[in-house]
């Protein structure tokens, strides 16, 4: 009988990616169902999965808000899932210095509505073994790293900067009381900044693109001198899949793409790819609060669950950038928010 999950968040960046390179999968759709359930809010953009869903028998989408606790407590009494994979976030730091409100009540509320529905199924199913209910976080949960300072591994203590960071550190610490207080089987992941198709045009790269293919200044925070490890997004996609099906139970796995750039330097190599000149490139203000060095350990991810990045970043901002290139008609959709 195949199992069923829950994925939230779906119709965003990294969710999306993952119903794509992952759910579609031969393996996978012959022992998986999977319920893509997903807010559509400014980041959420529903065409891009539209075809994956409707083509797919084992592919269903709701329109709800994991905000909404009376609807995701009807959903999991309806739906007997065998796990949750939890996207659903709010994501940009900026947004979330300006309203640091709403990122609490999804990142964290918003998880603690799934959790508490989660246990409840959990226990009705006789706490059976066939759950799990995993939750994707990020890096910047840890705070920030000197350019001597080691790769964040496991063991790093959760020290967030900003708003949005204190509220996925918010999430992760009653997603790890779950399994500490009712034993219940989760599982977190953290990942470095992550780059690649559909990504929402307020981020980095994309914006970077955009402007330097329209020849407009390119916005660099500071100096320029901020340090991010960079993931492609399959690489993390394929990560989360191996922790939901390998980890064990209560464990956090770290994913990074050993891709470690200067913001600067990430800019400049954007420019170089359109051939455009870095005379584009415009200091602003620096972000508050703005975290210096994100660099991530995968050592065990690697030796636990096997799993290696594969998309070297040369390459893959080659690809990312292309990508862009080549569909503009998505990211004029994105911005007019047609969720068509």
């Amino acid at each position: 009988m195949k199992k069923k999950i829950l994925v939230t968040g779906a119709a965003g960046f990294i969710g999306s990616n993952f119903i794509k390179k992952i759910c579609l999968k031969k393996e996978v759709s012959q022992l998986y169902d999977f319920v893509i359930l997903d807010a559509l809010t400014y980041a959420g953009h529903y065409p891009t999965i539209k075809n994956e869903v409707e083509s797919n028998t084992h592919l269903s989408f709701i329109k709800e808000d994991i905000r909404n606790q009376a609807a995701i407590e009807k959903l999991f009494t309806q739906e007997k899932f065998n796990g949750v994979m939890n996207f659903a976030a709010e994501s940009h730091v900026d947004r979330s210095i300006e309203n640091p409100n709403i990122f609490f009540e999804t990142n964290a509320i918003g998880t603690l509505n799934l959790l508490n529905s989660a246990y409840k199924s959990w226990v009705e199913m006789n706490k059976s073994a066939e759950f799990r209910f995993l939750q994707v976080s990020t890096d910047e949960v840890y705070g920030t790293l000197t350019e001597s300072d080691p790769a964040f591994t496991e063991q790093n203590p959760i020290e967030p900067n900003s708003p949005y960071s204190a509220s996925k550190a918010s999430a992760d610490l009653m997603v790890r009381s779950f399994y500490e207080t009712y034993k219940m089987p989760v599982l977190i992941t953290r990942c470095s900044n992550n780059y690649g198709p559909y990504q929402f045009p307020e981020k980095l790269i994309p914006v970077m693109i955009d402007k330097a293919v329209k020849e407009q200044p390119l916005p660099v925070y500071g100096n320029g001198q901020n340090i991010r490890d960079w993931i492609h997004v399959d690489d993390h996609c394929r990560g989360i899949w191996a922790a939901f099906t390998k980890g064990a139970d209560g464990q956090v796995y770290n994913f990074g793409g050993d891709g470690e750039l200067k913001n600067l330097e990430l800019v400049k190599r954007i420019l170089d790819i359109l051939k455009k000149p870095h005379s584009l490139i415009s200091y602003v203000q620096d972000r508050l609060g703005h975290d210096f060095r994100y660099a991530i350990d995968s050592s065990k991810a690697k030796r636990d669950l096997g799993w290696t990045p594969q998309v070297e970043l040369d390459q893959g901002i080659r690809d990312t950038v292309q990508w862009y290139l080549d569909n503009s008609d998505w990211i004029e959709q994105v911005r007019s928010a047609k969720q068509v």
